[in-house]
């Protein structure tokens, strides 16, 4: 479901509340439902279940009861286009200054907001990166370059590519439930298993794949530091994957896919990209949410 067909009114959610109920639904279930739909537009479970006993208990109506004394007026075209431009203006603007603006109450600013709008207010998403408009222009270019390189051969394209990624993985290996089985007496009190909790140590994991499986794995010995002296050695490590394991897909010329760490772009690493004759394929500065290449295909 879009974005946009994904925000309904507080109407729309109760027609769709009263629908869960006549079918036998409960509110807990008509909650998980309109969350795994609707996601973060979805109504509270608060507001679910008040609604799920009013039509329980045979309400029919899914609009709100009139109130005494609720201006009619307060609700119109001049006014929403008001706040329209005041929420465009100022993303961040609170209901009580649009109140003070307007001269009305916070609860009808609310109202108009989230019914006549259709517009809800959520906290900034982390990203670990924002782009430059030079970073956004190049990942562009690249996006372009590669739907070029593309065209209408995506599954012999991606056959050809090999990524890179590295990985810290913790020392500890946890013992199954299966594996913990004993022979018991009857009568006999079960054996215990704690709870195995993760070492303090870890080891990098440099993995090479394609869209066959994994190529080469190599843990980082300790005391070893990751340099580009190192990463070449891996490199060529990984050619030798490639002539073992994939037998003509050296011939068929192998792109090479890795981001841009301080280690892979090393003059030593370079070097050795060269030496195994792989095409390097352009990695463009990070997406703030998305590293490409891990969405290629799985490992």
């Amino acid at each position: 479901m879009s974005a946009e067909s994904s925000n309904l009114s507080n109407i729309e959610h109760r027609a769709v509340i009263k629908y869960f109920v006549k079918n036998g639904k409960t509110p807990k279930e008509i909650f998980e439902n309109m969350v795994s739909v609707l996601q973060e537009s979805a109504p509270s479970y608060t507001m679910v279940k008040k609604w799920a006993r009013l039509f329980q208990q045979g309400r029919k109506s899914c609009e709100d009861d009139p109130r005494p004394g609720r201006p009619v007026t307060v609700v119109t075209e001049e006014n929403v286009r008001k706040i329209e431009k005041l929420v465009l203006a100022d993303r961040r603007i609170k209901l009580w200054q649009i109140a003070e603006e307007l001269q009305t109450s916070k609860e009808r600013v609310g109202e108009i907001i989230h019914e006549h709008m259709n517009m809800r207010k959520f906290s900034a998403r982390w990203v670990p990166k924002m782009l430059t408009p030079f970073d956004k222009q190049r990942r562009l270019q690249t996006s372009k370059d590669f739907l070029e390189l593309v065209g209408d051969n995506i599954d012999e394209i991606c056959h050809r590519i090999v990524t890179v990624d590295e990985t810290w993985v913790r020392q500890y290996d946890p013992e199954s439930k299966q594996e913990s089985m004993q022979w018991t007496k009857k009568g006999e009190k079960p054996p215990k298993k704690f709870e195995v909790q993760k070492s303090a140590s870890k080891l990098m994991a440099t993995i090479f794949w394609d869209s066959e499986g994994v190529l080469l794995i190599d843990y980082l010995p300790k005391g070893t530091t990751m340099n580009g002296q190192y990463y070449a050695n891996l490199l060529a490590q990984a050619r030798e994957a490639v002539v073992q394991k994939r037998r003509g897909k050296l011939s068929r010329g192998v792109l090479f896919l890795q981001d841009n760490a301080s280690v892979h772009t090393a003059r030593v690493s370079r070097q050795a990209l060269k030496d195994t004759g792989f095409s390097k394929i352009d990695h463009p500065p990070y997406s703030p949410d998305l590293a490409q290449r891990l969405f290629l295909f799985p490992i």
